[in-house]
């Protein structure tokens, strides 16, 4: 078969997603759901007009995506959004996450599966991709209690995620013969890294002001926007810690003390489209439905109970703040998606639990296959629900 240039790639991708977005747009279905299926039409395990190491070269624009994604969630992080709503998000969030992860956990044990297999898998269970959420937001300008409040859940879902891991794996390893370490270290290293995170973003968002004072004409606006985004998730990268939270803090801090982050945000408008169709059309390409079938009972349990989790966990923390109606019978349903987080915590798994290694991958890979591809309908579904879309 003809092998073409990164660039010829990239033009595929780009015009096999925009036609695929239009396509699922007549069934009433996220413009997102089509960039998936074009790239997985496309990918190495269908068409395999993508070969598999022209795939993973993409990375970068996974990363450069993402960054962008943060930051957008984060310049919703406004103090006077948190001055009206108080802690219900802080509150749905812990208890959307726990749900899911407690559930998959309990029937894990329940039903005979290794102790410290089912802690680590569940655990898993917590992360939330925001990407997918955010894009049908976006696409159908969705306004309303529900997206408020889903903004800042998908924000604050990442650290609920990443201190349930913690505290799993480390029970986890106490547990494995043969494997020794510190409780007290192991509990303190995700809260660490989530305030260095926080650190190299907040410092990014204070400096961001600092260039629009001088430079006031769009072009470069994108430029210094463009700068400051990547900076932040570069040094997230350089340091090992979680880029969405920094870029997330970039995004709070910067909107909170610039009146300018309205324009800003307007600005990145006009640059990031590209760039998402690219990420989900890879991400799609990098999906592998041919490990559905493998997965087995645990598979099951993990996609159908992360779901149950999501739905009841949201709706608890949501009736225990007293929010309002739509809010609990709806957010739920727009927490499904699974990926980069939940991806990233597979690979700590792999080296601090290796005998759980294989298991866990290939569970939560199919997991975010299908999560991926139903997630953005159910979300749309939700928001359709709940008043926040309006169907033309």
């Amino acid at each position: 078969m003809l092998q073409l240039n990164t660039l010829s790639y990239l033009a595929i991708l780009l015009l096999a997603g925009l036609l695929c977005g239009r396509l699922v747009k007549q069934i009433k279905l996220p413009n997102v759901t089509g960039y998936l299926l074009a790239g997985l039409l496309l990918g190495p395990h269908i068409l395999k007009i993508l070969p598999v190491d022209v795939v993973n070269s993409f990375v970068i624009i996974s990363d450069i995506a993402l960054v962008f994604i943060a930051f957008i969630i984060g310049c919703e992080f406004k103090i006077s959004y948190f001055k009206h709503v108080g802690t219900a998000p802080i509150v749905i969030a812990i208890f959307a996450a726990l749900a899911a992860v407690f559930i998959i956990q309990g029937i894990l044990i329940a039903v005979g599966y290794d102790f410290a297999f089912s802690l680590v898998l569940g655990s898993i269970a917590a992360a939330t991709a925001p990407a997918a959420t955010i894009m049908v937001v976006k696409q159908y300008k969705a306004k309303g209690p529900v997206t408020e409040m889903l903004l800042s859940v998908v924000a604050l879902d990442d650290a609920v995620a990443l201190i349930a891991f913690g505290f799993a794996v480390t029970i986890a390893k106490t547990m494995s013969k043969g494997l020794e370490t510190s409780f007290i270290v192991s509990i303190i290293n995700p809260i660490n890294e989530i305030m260095l995170a926080i650190i190299i973003g907040g410092i990014v968002g204070l400096i961001f002001k600092i260039p629009l004072k001088y430079f006031k004409k769009s072009s470069n606006r994108v430029i210094i926007m463009s700068g400051m985004i990547l900076l932040s998730g570069g040094l997230a990268q350089l340091y090992g810690v979680s880029q969405l939270l920094a870029c997330m803090m970039t995004g709070a801090v910067f909107c909170n003390i610039s009146h300018e982050s309205s324009e800003i945000l307007r600005l990145s408008d006009y640059i990031t489209p590209p760039i998402f169709l690219l990420f989900f059309a890879v991400s799609g390409a990098q999906l592998d439905i041919t490990i559905i079938p493998t997965i087995g009972a645990v598979g099951i349990i993990y996609v159908i109970f992360r779901i149950v989790g999501k739905i009841v966990g949201a709706y608890l923390g949501a009736k225990l703040m007293k929010a309002p109606e739509t809010v609990s019978k709806y957010l739920g349903f727009t927490l499904i998606p699974q990926a980069g987080v939940a991806i990233g915590l597979i690979s700590i798994a792999e080296t601090e639990l290796p005998q759980y290694a294989s298991t866990i991958r290939a569970v939560v890979l199919c997991a975010t296959v299908i999560y991926e591809i139903i997630g953005p309908i159910m979300t749309k579904v939700a928001l359709v629900k709940a008043g926040e879309i309006k169907e033309k």
